[in-house]
């Protein structure tokens, strides 16, 4: 699932070695060889914004930026969790920018997304109830910070990407915007929109040398899945420790959570340039779960 805004420490991932600028689109050099486990980038000189930074896939992504020399905007309604991210991100090639946003502020969130080179929408928030018991409130303010908003995000980014004919937008999306799940009627409606805006971006972007993409992670060990035991337990009238192999895992052919620093590199793989005709496209990271 996307990340939510706040989590704990996140190790920075060890910091790829500049191979080539990161102006154009183009094979990397022969003698190019990646930190074990990492994508091979270098982003120097090139300006990220991330959204729900603070914590989980949104940490996890800000931190592998910057360590491929990005100078990342870092947006989070949580500031001390901004305020650690920054901390973790001392000594990396890039820079963490932290900016305290609520992604409510539609106006403020556009804004914010002016000159960025990469947008990773990735902020977003859960409630496990039943579609007769959803508050109405929360329906609303889930598609709010996990649709709207990035539509405002891109729409704020897009300027900037097209007048220099290249931009990379990857939208933290999860195997519930190609899947449904009970009792999670906000959040799988706001993953698939999200599915179709991105794809509606591709289409839009293609000439403009942009390309947008969803990346599917299955369960992320985040503290978003961790809230979502409890709950999970309350709707389905099940010990909170059968939650994880009952349910959030029952589908998956892998019975692991994936840890949010594997969808970081499937998120810095899409800024590539071997990534570079990947367009429109959903990513799974699902262990299997879309296989049935």
């Amino acid at each position: 699932m996307s990340a939510p805004t706040t989590s704990g420490p996140v190790p920075a991932q060890v910091p790829a070695p500049p191979v080539q600028p990161p102006a154009a689109d183009h094979a990397q050099g022969p003698g190019a060889v990646a930190a074990p486990g990492s994508v091979l980038l270098d982003l120097t000189g090139r300006t990220a914004l991330v959204t729900g930074a603070a914590g989980g896939i949104g940490r996890a992504c800000a931190l592998r930026l910057a360590a491929a020399g990005a100078t990342v905007r870092a947006v989070d309604r949580a500031a001390d969790g901004l305020a650690a991210l920054a901390e973790a991100a001392d000594g990396l090639p890039g820079a963490v920018e932290p900016q305290t946003l609520d992604l409510t502020d539609l106006d403020a969130a556009e804004q914010a997304a002016a000159g960025a080179d990469i947008l990773v929408n990735n902020a977003g928030l859960q409630l496990v109830r039943p579609i007769e018991e959803f508050p109405p409130d929360v329906f609303h303010t889930v598609l709010t910070v996990m649709l709207e908003a990035p539509f405002r995000l891109i729409r704020g980014a897009l300027p900037h990407m097209y007048a220099q004919g290249w931009g990379r937008i990857v939208n933290v999306s999860s195997v519930h915007g190609l899947r449904a799940s009970a009792f999670k009627s906000a959040y799988v409606a706001a993953k698939h929109g999200l599915e179709g805006l991105s794809k509606t971006a591709a289409l839009e972007g293609a000439p403009h040398g942009v390309t947008s993409n969803c990346v599917n992670p299955g369960y992320v060990r985040t503290p978003l899945v961790e809230r979502q035991i409890a709950d999970q337990a309350a709707a389905h009238g099940i010990p909170p420790e059968r939650v994880l192999t009952d349910v959030l895992l029952k589908d998956s052919a892998l019975k692991r959570l994936i840890e949010p620093e594997d969808v970081a590199e499937a998120v810095l793989y899409l800024c590539t340039p071997q990534a570079s005709f990947i367009t429109g496209a959903s990513l799974t990271l699902d262990g299997g779960w879309t296989a049935h």
